[in-house]
């Protein structure tokens, strides 16, 4: 056989072998990496997607917990074949490549998106011991008493701290910022009235509102969550044109063959639109939110036109 042909040959073998364990995806485990510990909202809702997405494919779909910044890494240098995912957040995906100049991933050079997965709702709470009972009382408090009120967060750069500097920016109000290690110290200062206000996903305070011990005053959605469908959204507490989702989204590593992200995406969203997942999510105080990989790259892409404008504006930085 002359070399032409003999390569012809060999590049069109490939092809048809390349096409062919295409076809085949899923023939064993997929690992779903999340960055953040076991018991996390967005963890507990990805298990419930991960058990869907299994059924459909007969084949087992793993949680593997790698918190931070290593579990974000370990996705990107994962073999780009569709066995490993990334449940990306969009404070890790969007707000963070924004705040810090030497990270250590790019999402744009190291992940394909594959489709928004869920919406945690963010909700601004106090605790009881403030007295407020409306958004309205709260801007009128922190207005007579500026720097004096202060509220928690899971950390500098994070979904609650990015919401207090939207909402002080668009009241005129002034607060002071006490970062934490993480959601749950975060709310548990909260509920002992360390600090008197915060906002938080709802699966994370549900319990809290339901005892009483803390006092909800609007969500940051653009409508009100159906697990709290008596608490205002900003707008409709006088905060117009204030609307922040917590939003998750499953990433596959860069380079993944388009054939396999897309089986990936129907999986994913045929689970998402599934009766039963649907549920379950909302009960969490989740809500699903599917898209297609083109939609999400969409979503992005406008989403980080908006925060960079915001945290330009509030001159923030965490280098």
């Amino acid at each position: 056989m002359s070399k032409p042909k003999y390569f012809l040959t060999a590049g069109l073998a490939a092809l048809a072998l390349q096409g062919a364990w295409a076809g085949e995806f899923p023939e064993r485990t997929v690992r779903v990496i999340i960055p953040f510990p076991a018991g996390a909202a967005a963890d507990n809702a990805m298990r419930v997607v991960a058990r869907k997405m299994s059924d459909q494919w007969k084949q087992p779909v793993i949680i593997e917990n790698r918190p931070s910044v290593p579990g974000i890494q370990a996705a990107a240098m994962a073999p780009a074949d569709g066995y490993t995912l990334l449940l990306g957040a969009g404070s890790s995906m969007v707000t963070t490549p924004l705040l810090i100049s030497k990270l250590v991933y790019n999402p744009t050079r190291d992940f394909a998106p594959v489709g928004r997965v869920l919406v945690n709702i963010p909700i601004l709470t106090t605790h009881p011991s403030l007295g407020v009972r409306s958004v309205k009382d709260l801007i009128t408090l922190a207005k007579s008493k500026p720097g004096r009120l202060d509220y928690s967060s899971s950390g500098s750069g994070s979904p609650g701290h990015l919401a207090m500097e939207m909402f002080q920016s668009m009241t005129g109000t002034h607060m002071v910022h006490i970062p934490y290690k993480g959601g749950a110290p975060a709310v548990t200062e909260l509920v002992g009235g360390h600090v008197h206000l915060g906002v938080n996903a709802v699966p994370s305070v549900m319990a809290h509102l339901k005892q009483g011990k803390l006092t909800p005053l609007a969500v940051g959605s653009r409508k009100r969550s159906p697990a709290l469908p008596d608490v205002p959204t900003f707008a409709e507490a006088g905060v117009p044109g204030f609307q922040y989702d917590i939003w998750y989204a499953l990433f596959a590593p860069a380079r993944t063959p388009p054939d396999v992200v897309s089986k990936v995406s129907t999986a994913l969203m045929n689970a998402l639109t599934d009766p039963e997942v649907s549920m379950q999510l909302v009960a969490q105080g989740a809500e699903p939110a599917p898209t297609t990989p083109q939609e999400l790259a969409r979503f992005m892409k406008d989403d980080t036109a908006r925060w960079a404008k915001i945290i330009k504006d509030r001159n923030l930085k965490i280098d």
